[in-house]
């Protein structure tokens, strides 16, 4: 019997109980389940690809079944590597549904075998995004029910570093 494994990919800047919420249940959907955080050169991440993954690994530390992966290139690319049996997704909103019919479709073309799965948060993360916690925590403010520990602290140190 094959083994499935799902891709969940992101800049994952920084992680936030949403994404956990999904990697959670990713877990128990999946046989592997891969956390593939991305490079990000487009996006000018506040943490560097080595804080992500740790700040991921040590968040989600609990599931046996998640590995975590910096990768950099198409995600194509990493989804055949990776031998991987869908790609994980998560929709908040409409918006992010029409985004996501379009990457989706448009890596079906570059690899006919890429399968697309899409998950919605629970109720209560349905509003949480990185780029909001981002600028929470720039400001100062309390991001401590939108992230898990470990980032509430990463943020704590980058401010005492002048960020």
């Amino acid at each position: 019997m094959l083994k499935t494994r799902v891709i969940y990919p992101g800049t994952f800047d920084p992680i936030t109980n949403g994404h956990i919420d999904l990697v959670s249940r990713a877990a128990r959907m999946f046989d592997e389940v891969v956390v593939a955080i991305a490079v990000g050169h487009h996006k000018n991440p506040i943490f560097s690809l080595e804080e992500r993954v740790d700040l991921a690994k040590r968040s989600l530390a609990h599931l046996s079944n998640v590995e975590f992966v910096g990768f950099d290139g198409l995600l194509v690319n990493f989804f055949q590597e990776q031998k991987a049996t869908a790609v994980l997704r998560g929709l908040r909103a409409i918006s992010d549904f029409e985004y996501e019919f379009q990457l989706a479709n448009m890596n079906r073309q570059l690899d006919p075998h890429f399968e697309a799965v899409f998950l919605t948060p629970s109720e209560q993360y349905s509003f949480i995004s990185s780029t909001l916690v981002r600028e929470i925590a720039r400001l100062q403010g309390d991001v401590t029910r939108f992230v898990p520990p470990v980032v509430v602290e990463a943020f704590k140190r980058k401010h005492n570093q002048g960020w």
